[in-house]
């Protein structure tokens, strides 16, 4: 039986791409949706500026996504940028459900932001690995 290995460079790929394709959808969303929708999430909202500015940022953090995503050996930097930007987002929606606001949205973002930063850097460093040993 031919035993089966795990291309891990592929799986980072997909990885990425997802994480970019949900940063992005939400950055889109957060600059099209009226306030009413978001509102409808348990945001108080009476202008959409910061909304909009929360979704060009997540749109641009995709962007990095994507960048790394199409040329992993030479994406140290952007991978990191990738788990730290997950890894504070966390951070911050945790810490914002428990201290500011326990709205249910808050607290779901931050838990998938952590599993999405998580996978990122166990996928990446997998990845690490296993290129070395191919290359010795």
């Amino acid at each position: 039986m031919k035993k089966h290995r795990i291309n891990y460079e592929r799986l980072l790929k997909w990885i990425l791409w997802l994480v970019a394709l949900h940063s992005f959808g939400f950055g889109i969303s957060l600059i099209v949706l009226p306030i009413s929708v978001i509102e409808f999430f348990g945001f108080q909202l009476e202008e959409k500026f910061f909304a909009v500015q929360g979704g060009v940022f997540h749109i641009v953090v995709s962007l990095a996504y994507i960048m790394a995503a199409l040329e992993l050996d030479n994406s140290r930097k952007l991978i990191i940028l990738a788990c730290v930007a997950k890894f504070m987002a966390t951070l911050f929606l945790l810490s914002y459900y428990f201290f500011v606001s326990h709205i249910f949205m808050v607290i779901f973002s931050g838990i998938a932001d952590f599993f999405m930063g998580l996978a990122i850097l166990l996928t990446y460093l997998i990845f690490q690995k296993q290129k070395s040993l191919i290359t010795q």
